[in-house]
């Protein structure tokens, strides 16, 4: 499916998604960025797609209309259907699962790839599609050994996240906000967070060859339009306000914690923090 084609759905996609009820111009720009996304894969009709770290379904919408009535897409998260808010994954998936993309979509929450119980076929899948879930891994060596475990399962992968590397002084707020939480969570206070263990685009491609996969190249993507930069600063500011949390950390590290977010606060704006950018990375 073209660009064109996507982009035409982008209103009815969103529409479709429960959190548009509570913020539909919100629903329709994360939408729209996925998208664009998925547009210049050129996954075909048909294809069958295994997904990682799906959340409440805004990239598993867009993949299940890409792939049409003949695709299937397996959305897979570890995460229990209750979490999440204002809308829960549970309800998210329920209000998909109800409309015309449902029959294309196959939800499987709280399930670990790495679970030895969990697995598929040798190349089950044409495409496995990892997008602005990375950094929700408790490690490194967690995200190594998961793209390790898909290797075989799939034929090409798909991987998007931030930019760590800020184009411009105004990305700066969510690149410290970003820095800030994975330190406390690298430093042993551990959270739910989406931000545990920021990495960069030159690590990931560092880590690929090394579990069989071979990059075909990378592209910046952009992400003006998004709401991330103002939602990571509140989760960081939201962070450092819990007593438990610092509380676990070695003194030098929350001392410097604190002095960071010293700095965060007087760099990040009320609202309108501009998110980083965001890098594609296909690799085969």
């Amino acid at each position: 499916m073209n660009h064109s084609d996507l982009r035409a759905k982008v209103p009815s996609l969103a529409a479709g998604m429960a959190a548009a009820e509570h913020s539909p111009d919100v629903q329709l720009s994360q939408t729209r960025h996925r998208a664009a996304l998925v547009a210049s894969w050129h996954i075909a009709p048909g294809s069958t797609v295994l997904e990682l770290g799906c959340g409440q379904g805004d990239m598993t919408a867009v993949l299940a209309e890409a792939v049409g009535p003949e695709g299937r897409v397996v959305a897979v998260d570890v995460a229990e259907p209750s979490y999440g808010a204002p809308v829960t994954l549970g309800e998210s998936a329920a209000r998909l699962m109800a409309g015309p993309l449902g029959p294309r979509i196959d939800f499987r929450f709280a399930t670990d790839v790495l679970d030895p119980s969990v697995g598929f076929p040798e190349g089950s899948f044409d495409h496995v599609v990892l997008a602005h879930c990375s950094w929700y891994f408790a490690s490194l060596g967690q995200l190594r050994d998961t793209l390790a475990r898909v290797r075989p399962w799939a034929r090409r992968l798909w991987f998007t996240e931030w930019d760590m590397t800020p184009a411009s002084d105004v990305q700066l707020a969510h690149l410290l906000a970003v820095l800030i939480q994975g330190q406390v969570e690298a430093a042993g206070s551990r959270g739910q967070g989406n931000v545990r263990t920021p990495f960069s685009r030159e690590a990931l491609l560092r880590l690929l060859p090394e579990v069989g996969w071979t990059a075909d190249g990378s592209v910046p993507v952009d992400t003006a339009e998004l709401q991330d930069g103002d939602w990571e600063v509140a989760a960081c500011l939201e962070l450092v306000r819990s007593e438990e949390r610092l509380a676990v950390l070695p003194e030098p590290v929350r001392q410097l914690v604190l002095s960071q977010t010293d700095v965060l606060r007087a760099l990040a704006e009320p609202r309108g923090n501009r998110a980083l950018a965001a890098y594609a990375v296909t690799a085969h």
